[in-house]
């Protein structure tokens, strides 16, 4: 299953690049700068990038069914309005941690948003994965990390992948009838050396593909936690992949400058900037978040 080389989409820059969603209505990918307090919005036709600067830390940005998207912000999910760029709160999911912030999410084909949160310090263990639905939030029940990624599901939603970064750990966990989870099983362990496993996201073929932050390289493992494929890029901090283009074959990549001193960043001009490359394995459509607006 080779993949085309990776190529330069967009000038970005951004500090820590990361949630990227290829957003079907507008055929247009959105992504967010987590450290540099951006949304941006990536137009492949005419190759535009739209910004917007954020009070707060956006972890990630998904779109909502009926317009607008949820972001997750530093202290919680708000309603975001391109049209004139304003927020308004959803709902605050860890009051009780001021410390932490949110980081990654996935909706499931239901409409829920998984999300999970970590120590923006990058060292207590107060990072929780959750879901947002009708009842509100819900603790998925899974021990916490310092840094939560993804989660991500399955082709045919039984199974969640949840990685812990700083334990260089994906977990797989089984979803079931009722949307609870069963016990996290480990599916990959990153090798020292290799990097961190950042954010992950299936195909349609169940593969599972990861963003190595400080590797240099996106993986694709596939549903046995075998290794298929290792994509290398020209800079180190690769954070998450999203499938988009009309075909869903295009992988877009962002990437992150943080931690980078100048010599690394002489040595790696494009840092932070978004890639692009094409595979033969088409991903899967971002479903609509369903969420109450208040």
């Amino acid at each position: 299953m080779p993949s085309g080389r990776p190529e330069l989409a967009c000038r970005v820059g951004a500090m820590l690049g990361e949630g990227p969603v290829w957003v079907e209505r507008e055929q247009a990918l959105w992504f967010v700068d987590i450290k540099g307090h951006q949304v941006h919005r990536f137009d492949p036709a005419d190759t535009a990038l739209t910004s917007w600067s954020v009070a707060a830390q956006p972890g990630w940005i998904l779109p909502i069914s009926g317009g607008g998207f949820a972001v997750g912000m530093q202290c919680g999910i708000e309603r975001f309005d391109p049209a004139d760029g304003s927020f308004a709160p959803i709902v605050v999911p860890e009051a009780h941690l001021p410390g932490n912030r949110l980081n990654d999410a996935t909706t499931d084909a239901h409409g829920r948003i998984w999300f999970g949160s970590m120590d923006d310090a990058e060292a207590a263990l107060s990072g929780a994965l959750y879901t947002l639905d009708a009842r509100g939030v819900v603790h998925s029940g899974l021990p916490e990390v310092a840094i939560t990624n993804g989660p991500a599901f399955s082709p045919d939603g039984r199974v969640l992948y949840h990685t812990d970064t700083l334990g260089r750990t994906i977990h797989a966990v089984e979803v079931n009838d009722d949307h609870s989870l069963g016990a996290a099983k480990t599916f990959v362990e990153i090798e020292d050396g290799a990097g961190y496993p950042d954010g992950p996201v299936v195909d349609s073929a169940g593969n599972v593909w990861t963003g190595l932050f400080g590797g240099w390289a996106a993986r694709c493992y596939a549903p046995d936690g075998s290794l298929i494929e290792t994509v290398r890029l020209p800079t180190a901090n690769i954070t998450k992949i999203a499938f988009g283009g009309a075909d869903l074959k295009t992988a877009y990549v962002t990437t992150a400058r943080k931690g980078l001193d100048a010599t690394a960043l002489a040595t790696q001009p494009e840092a932070g900037d978004l890639f692009a490359f094409t595979v033969d394995v088409a991903g899967l459509p971002a479903t609509e978040a369903i969420v109450a607006l208040h």
